[in-house]
């Protein structure tokens, strides 16, 4: 019986695993048992984390609304109630955007909410 040494077929497969690793420290890069832990690990954070930057980021947009409303003496809460009452469908992260770069816009917003309320 004949050995198999499947030599073109593993090699790749290592070395698309060892390209999949290249930028890892030390073994991590180099060895292919710890680089194929290394990325699937890291797969398993970049599943993960995608999932968490939607989070992180509606978190970002919900604390500059809210510094910027209760500079105008409304409370982020209040303020997306209001804004639901009086039909101003405007998302979270455009409302953000608006209350850093446009404050006065912002204000126009947040009067006409309280206006409609």
């Amino acid at each position: 019986m004949a050995r198999v040494k499947r030599g073109f077929k593993a090699r790749r497969r290592r070395n698309r695993m060892l390209k999949a690793a290249k930028g890892y420290a030390g073994r991590r890069s180099t060895l292919y048992k710890t680089a194929k832990m290394a990325v699937f690990k890291g797969w398993i954070y970049a599943y993960r984390d995608r999932k968490q930057k939607k989070r992180h980021f509606r978190s970002l947009w919900i604390a500059r609304i809210n510094a910027a409303s209760r500079a105008l003496g409304i409370k982020y809460g209040e303020l997306v109630a209001k804004l639901g009452r009086a039909n101003i469908e405007i998302d979270r992260k455009v409302l953000a955007d608006i209350a850093i770069y446009d404050p006065a816009g912002f204000a126009r917003i947040v009067e006409a909410a309280k206006k409609a309320a």
